[in-house]
């Protein structure tokens, strides 16, 4: 039987939900390395809506993170609130400002953030029973935050690129962040927790894919 892996959006759209390129690279690379997934996402609103033609906020409108996100997953997805750990064998976060802003508040609060009730049951319950953790571009931040020493847990590395600012809130958190190109992937070992920059970094499409490609190979080594 496949392993099974749980992939956790927030949106659909770079600016107020999940990177698209991100997330479609992330079930390209499951696929291709033969697991099985079910996508999940807050039955929730977004913090806030945005045009994405003009990168400019909407602030007239509202929209639900579980319905946008049924874009990305072609109608098959389930509330965050339902994904039980015990039936998956790993879970994936790809990026977007919808990790840094529906996930969390981190894209408003930085190091002393808040990871919604939900999300953060889900990296203790996945970390608790040593299965796999995938995260990428901003969403390490979550990692950081749950599992940092700054909040009791053990500490964990992540990488979010070469992002100063970002670096500096992670350490905050009690996280290490290895600075690396968006073409790679970085490891912890101890946490199983796998991360790569992608959109963190100036980068291609290409070079994002073949970084998300990298941490899905990870993760799928460890599933072995």
């Amino acid at each position: 039987m496949a392993k099974r892996v749980a992939v956790v959006l927030s949106g659909c759209g770079r600016g107020d939900g999940s990177e698209i390129h991100e997330s479609v690279s992330v079930l390209i690379h499951l696929s291709r390395a033969g697991l099985a997934y079910r996508c999940f996402a807050p039955d929730a609103p977004q913090r806030d809506v945005v045009n994405h033609a003009t990168g400019e906020p909407s602030p007239a409108e509202t929209r639900n993170q579980m319905v946008e996100a049924a874009r990305i997953a072609r109608g098959e997805i389930a509330p965050l609130s339902t994904l039980d750990v015990e039936a998956f064998d790993a879970v994936v976060f790809p990026g977007g400002f919808g990790a840094a802003k529906n996930l969390c508040d981190f894209a408003l609060k930085g190091a002393d953030c808040r990871v919604e009730p939900d999300v953060a049951r889900v990296l203790k319950g996945f970390h608790a029973k040593k299965k796999p953790i995938a995260l990428c571009c901003i969403a390490p931040v979550l990692a950081a935050k749950v599992l940092g020493t700054g909040n009791a847990g053990p500490g964990c590395s992540v990488t979010i690129g070469h992002d100063e600012g970002t670096a500096k809130a992670v350490a905050a958190m009690g996280a290490t962040n290895v600075a690396l190109g968006a073409t790679h992937s970085h490891t912890d070992a101890a946490n199983k927790v796998i991360t790569t920059p992608a959109y963190m970094c100036d980068a291609s499409p290409h070079e994002v894919f073949t970084g998300i490609g990298k941490m899905i190979d990870a993760m799928a080594a460890m599933l072995r």
